[in-house]
């Protein structure tokens, strides 16, 4: 059974879903592939105490700095998306790799593919999918909007950093 709560945050309305061990996804409202991974089967449930460490998380986040721990998480997923949230994951805060870079980095021959898999992360933010750019340094693709990816690159104050 999954488990879920909300967060608000500056941007909107966020939902976490956990198994009652980890987080499993964090979505925006109206994401592209909101709740995908969850289980049919799932309750709303706010105090696990992984979601006070996930909230205690997006708060330091927010604030404009860089978390000093990570949540548990469990991704699910195919094993070629695993790969590529686990580049993301080593994305260091306030920077941005391109989606080629990725590719070149897993031995890839798509960026496409690569681009496919980070539009499917589940858990944003967190395994950050919106330090990923076009060629270029070019703004494309985030599957909780544009406007959000922006936002959350400039939270950074690397939008302007560029190192692709």
């Amino acid at each position: 059974m999954d488990y879920i709560t909300y967060y608000s945050s500056p941007i909107g309305k966020i939902t976490i879903a956990s198994n009652s061990d980890s987080i499993v996804g964090l979505w925006f409202d109206n994401q592209k592939h909101y709740a995908s991974v969850l289980d049919s089967n799932n309750e709303q449930q706010s105090d696990l105490p992984i979601f006070k460490t996930v909230f205690n998380w997006l708060d330091v986040y927010f604030s404009g700095n860089q978390p000093n721990f990570s949540p548990k998480i469990n991704m699910r997923g195919s094993c070629f998306q695993r790969r590529v949230w686990n580049v993301l994951l080593s994305i260091p805060y306030g920077e941005v790799v391109s989606y080629g870079t990725i590719a070149k980095q897993l031995n890839c021959r798509s960026a496409q593919a690569v681009g496919g898999a980070v539009g499917r992360n589940p858990i944003s933010i967190i395994i950050p999918c919106h330090r990923v750019v076009g060629t270029n340094g070019k703004l494309t693709g985030y599957a909780g909007g544009l406007n959000k990816k922006h936002w959350l690159l400039n939270l950074e104050n690397n939008f302007s950093l560029l190192n692709i």
